[in-house]
C-alpha cells in the first residue's frame, strides 16, 4: 500500500484521540516539571524536553509501522513475542533496577523496558493463534495454549517485581473470552478474585461460615423438582475453602511488605491506628497528596502553572503514574473529565474498528489493543483517585517515560495499519 494511499485509509478520528492525549499529556509533564531556570521547551535535557523528544520518535515510528505490510504484523507475530520474551529472560542478568523493580535495560541514552514490547507482541501472538484454522477455543488443549501465551510473560514480570505490568497481560483474556471461550471461566475468575479479597478482610472462618449458610439458604428455597449435584458441589465448595486458606499464604510470603500495605491501606486491614497512619505516611504518601491536589482543583482548576501542590513537588512521581492528578488540580473537573471522555471515544472507536474487521486476526488484535489500553486508563487512574491500591502501571499516551510512549504507539498504530488494509482490500 502506498503512503498516500495509507494516509486516505487510515481511521483519523482514532489519530485524533491519540494526538490529543498526547498533547494533553506533554503539556501536563511540562507543568508538572516546570521550573524557573528552564529556558526552553526544546531543552531536551530537562524532562518534558525528554518528552517531546519520545514524542517525536513515535511520529518517527508510526512512519515505520505504517510503511510495513500488514501480513509482516501476522507473518511475524511469534518472531516478536520470542525475542520479546528472551528480553525479559535477560533482565535476571543485565536489568538495571529502578524504585525497587529490575525492569530496564541501560542503553545509556536511554532506558529500555521490555515488558512494554512484550505487551504488543503477546497481543499480537495471541491474535495468531487464535486465529489460526487449526485452533478451536472450545478444546481444552487450545485454551491452554492460548492462556500459556498470556501466562509466560507475566511469569517472566512478576520477578523484577513488577505486578502491575503482569497484571495486564491478564487483561488479555478477554480477547479469549471475545472468540468464544465459554463464560463460566469469567465467572470462576471474578469470583476467585472475591475469596482472595473477602478473605483478607475476614478470613478463612467467616468465609467457610458463608458458604455453609449460602448453601444451607439454597437448599432451603430450593425448587423440589430441580436436583443439585452432590459431588461437584462438595468439590467446589472444598476447593474454594482450599483457596481461601491458602490467600494467607500468598499474601504474607508471595507478597513484598509494600504490597502488603498497599492492600492493607486498600482495604482498612490494619486495625492499628497508630501503624494506618504510619502507611498512609509512606505507602500511602502518593495516594493521599495526589488526592488533595485533585480535590484543591474544584471544578475549574487553578490554572496552568498555577497548582500550589504541583509546583511544591507534594506529589512524587506526578510527571509518571500520577501525572492524572495534575490535571485535576490546573484543569479541575473540566480537565479530568476531559481526558476520560477522550480515553472513552478512543477505546469506544477501537471497539468499533474491531467489529468490522473480516479477517479473524485483524478482530482478535484489535482486541487485544482495547484490552490492555482499557485496563492501563482503568487501573492508573483508579489508583490516583485513591479507589484502587497502588500498583504503579502508567496512563496511556499520557505519562511521562520513552519505552511506554513508543510501544503504546506502536501497539495502536499497527492497529490501524491493519484497519487501513481492510480498506484497501475492500472487504
Amino acid at each position: 500500500m502506498s503512503g498516500k494511499s495509507v494516509l486516505k485509509r487510515i481511521d483519523w478520528l482514532s489519530v485524533l484521540f491519540y494526538v490529543l492525549l498526547l498533547t494533553i499529556g506533554w503539556v501536563n509533564i511540562y507543568s508538572s516539571t516546570f521550573s524557573e531556570s528552564d529556558s526552553s521547551i526544546f531543552d531536551f535535557s530537562t524532562l518534558h524536553g525528554k518528552q517531546l523528544f519520545f514524542i517525536l520518535t513515535s511520529f518517527a515510528s508510526i512512519v515505520i509501522l505504517l510503511a510495513l505490510e500488514a501480513n509482516f504484523y501476522e507473518r511475524f507475530s511469534s518472531v516478536l513475542y520470542i525475542i520479546s520474551m528472551v528480553l525479559l529472560l535477560g533482565l535476571f542478568a543485565f536489568g538495571k533496577t529502578i524504585a525497587g523493580a529490575t525492569s530496564w535495560y541501560d542503553l545509556g541514552f536511554f532506558n529500555l523496558q521490555p515488558s512494554e514490547l512484550a505487551k504488543v507482541a503477546t497481543a499480537l501472538a495471541l491474535a495468531k493463534y487464535l486465529s489460526d484454522i487449526q485452533t478451536d477455543i472450545k478444546r481444552n488443549k487450545d485454551q491452554l495454549y492460548a492462556f500459556l501465551i498470556i501466562l509466560i510473560p507475566a511469569i517472566l514480570i512478576i520477578p523484577q517485581p513488577d505486578p502491575g505490568s503482569a497484571l495486564v497481560f491478564f487483561s488479555l483474556s478477554f480477547v479469549i473470552f471475545r472468540e468464544g471461550l465459554p463464560i463460566y471461566y469469567l465467572g470462576i475468575a471474578f469470583f476467585a478474585i472475591l475469596i482472595f479479597v473477602t478473605t483478607l478482610m475476614f478470613g478463612t472462618i467467616w468465609i467457610t461460615i458463608g458458604i455453609a449458610l449460602i448453601l444451607i439458604l439454597f437448599f432451603l428455597l430450593k425448587k423440589k423438582k430441580f436436583k443439585v449435584p452432590v459431588i461437584p458441589t462438595a468439590i467446589a465448595v472444598m476447593l474454594t475453602i482450599l483457596f481461601s486458606l491458602s490467600v494467607d499464604f500468598v499474601f504474607n510470603n508471595v507478597f513484598e511488605q509494600r504490597h502488603r500495605d498497599r492492600f492493607s491501606l486498600w482495604l482498612r486491614l490494619e486495625k492499628d491506628p497508630a501503624k494506618l497512619e504510619q502507611i498512609r505516611k509512606t505507602i500511602g504518601y502518593n495516594t493521599y497528596q495526589s488526592e488533595k491536589a485533585i480535590e484543591s482543583g474544584g471544578f475549574w482548576g487553578k490554572g496552568f502553572l498555577e497548582g500550589t501542590r504541583t509546583k511544591g513537588d507534594f506529589v512524587p512521581e506526578q510527571h509518571t503514574d500520577y501525572i492524572f492528578s495534575t490535571v485535576g488540580e490546573e484543569w479541575g473537573f473540566l480537565g479530568t473529565a476531559t481526558v476520560v471522555l477522550l480515553f472513552t471515544f478512543l477505546l469506544l472507536r477501537l471497539v468499533y474498528l474491531s467489529e468490522r474487521q473480516k479477517t479473524g486476526f485483524a478482530r482478535m488484535y484489535g482486541y487485544g489493543v482495547i484490552s490492555i489500553l482499557l485496563v492501563h486508563y482503568f487501573i492508573n487512574i483508579g489508583m490516583v483517585i485513591g479507589v484502587l491500591p497502588t500498583i504503579g502501571i502508567p496512563l496511556p499516551f499520557f505519562s511521562y517515560g520513552g519505552s511506554g510512549l513508543l510501544f503504546f504507539t506502536a501497539l495502536l498504530f499497527i492497529f490501524l495499519k491493519l484497519d487501513a488494509n481492510r480498506l484497501k482490500e475492500g472487504i
